[in-house]
């Protein structure tokens, strides 16, 4: 297999995967004279990058050594999401009696048929990111191979050299596999190898409670599996809200899944085919069995082997140095995506994208720092943030505003039965500038876009009070957040005063 990407062998979906991304005997073609922009990995800003330059008519080179696509098609987003739509499919059936529905039985999921469906749906997906559709279509030259700079404008690939006058590196990341003893002797999986799985484990350790590990810990718990789910900090989703978090917690432990917090893995040990966790949390040394091992503790950028040194471009353990126009220190070689930067999300490899497209082909300049930046963990309900939260706008010297809303008083969420959850929205005292908010719903992801937009176009909770929203539904609680501002502004004194009006006019 092409890099380090694992697929099934003699699975068909895998198979027409690797034809779209990786096409076998597939020739790499004659180098141009010098490229207006050469690429260094084919996954999101990769291709992002080179769609783009391709469509203002750059001669471009795009170069891969794995799959078309990417961590987020093969191994990422797109696999994650099609598993998470099947267990939430079978939670919705063991729960269909709060609905008045009698399911006969107990539902037993066919842990390989949603498998089986997430590699189907993964190759239908892939034929957008198809090396021939970049060839053939947008008039790419693609490379498959591994990616040396030969010096400060030219890259060797596969016995070829091509010469660029601007360059985006795109390499993307990696899962880090912590440095547990016997862990790499045991059954483990990372989000590049779970997703080969054909049977359900029956006990299933999740190592990390970040947005990986809690998506999988409670998608394979209502899959079947025995989980648990050991988390070095105090709470999950060290980047969230805590009362997001501690209703994640809540959340899980209803579902049966086995919750340690303050947990460090000090050791794995085999016993016959099932591993042994030790585990010391809050001064005191457990353990646990389980058959497989899912680790998830963040990611590593991909900067080995790509010769920066011979290019001048500086990088380090975090990733390529880029300023805040991603340039490198190289200013013909830019960077984008999880490679460079601490956003290790699909859609911010996209917007790092264009943004780097731009500043090295054309003369109007952005900076990534002017990003509002939206992040969702795809868990049930559905944790989604944009911008501030209370403590960051406190170092920023802004006083804050914020207003809650509980999804129980949402009409669309009682008849959905979905009312675990809630909107904390930021503003800065005194006005109606919007500076972050949190949402714990069902659809969180789908909802905070609407505050995104509102945030980048400077449209402030006022003007958001005057929207209109259909009713009834579950977007409305960014409404009642709108409605509880504007009766906050009316102060006493305006209502004391509007009474004696009112009084007089009558």
């Amino acid at each position: 297999m092409p890099g380090h990407v694992e697929l099934l062998a003699n699975d068909p979906h895998d198979q027409l995967l690797l034809r779209n991304t990786h096409p076998p005997q597939w020739t790499n073609p004659t180098p141009a004279s010098r490229y207006n922009l050469v690429i260094v990995g084919a996954g999101t800003a990769g291709l992002v990058a080179a769609a783009g330059a391709a469509l203002i008519g750059a001669k471009v080179a795009l170069i891969e050594r794995a799959l078309t696509g990417g961590d987020c098609l093969v191994t990422g987003c797109v696999p994650s999401k099609a598993v998470i739509r099947c267990a939430r499919a079978a939670a919705e059936v063991r729960g269909a009696g709060d609905y008045g529905l009698r399911v006969p039985g107990e539902p037993t999921p066919d842990f390989a048929a949603v498998m089986e469906r997430m590699r189907r749906l993964r190759a239908q997906i892939s034929a957008h990111d198809a090396a021939r559709h970049f060839r053939d279509d947008r008039g790419i030259d693609v490379f498959f191979g591994n990616a040396r700079f030969a010096g400060r404008d030219s890259i060797d690939v596969d016995g070829r050299r091509l010469r660029f006058r601007k360059a985006i590196i795109a390499t993307g990341a990696r899962p880090v596999l912590p440095d547990i003893p016997g862990l790499k002797q045991s059954r483990h999986f990372t989000n590049e190898t779970v997703f080969n799985l054909t049977e359900l484990p029956r006990r299933l350790a999740v190592v990390g409670g970040g947005p990986l590990g809690c998506e999988l810990a409670q998608a394979f718990a209502r899959l079947g599996s025995q989980v648990s789910i050991l988390q070095k900090g105090e709470q999950f989703l060290l980047k969230e809200d805590r009362a997001a978090a501690d209703l994640l917690l809540q959340v899980f432990r209803r579902e049966n899944i086995e919750v340690h917090l303050n947990a460090t893995v000090r050791e794995v040990v085999e016993e016959g085919s099932a591993s042994r966790l030790i585990v010391s949390s809050f001064g005191a040394t457990t353990s646990l069995l389980a058959d497989a091992i899912l680790v998830g503790v963040g990611r590593t950028p991909n900067v080995e082997g790509l010769g920066l040194e011979v290019a001048g471009v500086r990088f380090n353990e975090k990733g390529v140095a880029v300023d805040d126009f991603l340039r490198t220190s190289n200013r013909s070689i830019y960077a984008a995506g999880d490679v460079c930067l601490p956003f290790k999300f699909t859609h911010m490899a996209d917007a790092s994208a264009r943004i780097a497209l731009q500043n090295a082909l054309l003369p109007f300049r952005r900076r990534v720092s002017k990003l509002i930046i939206p992040r969702c963990t795809y868990s049930d309900p559905e944790i989604a943030h944009v911008g501030m939260d209370e403590e960051t706008a406190g170092r920023k010297g802004l006083a804050v505003q914020s207003i809650f809303v509980p999804l129980a008083e949402i009409d669309r969420c009682i008849t959905d039965g979905e009312t675990e959850g809630f909107l904390k929205l930021h503003l800065e005292k005194g006005t109606d500038r919007i500076l972050g908010a949190t949402l714990v719903a069902s659809h969180a992801g789908e909802i905070i876009t609407q505050i995104t937009t509102a945030m980048v176009g400077r449209i402030g909770l006022k003007k958001l009070a005057r929207v209109i929203y259909p009713y009834p539904t579950q977007s409305e609680v960014i409404k009642k957040a709108a409605d509880d501002y504007f009766q906050s502004t009316i102060g006493s004194g305006t209502r004391r005063w509007l009474k004696r009006w009112f009084d007089f006019v009558r």
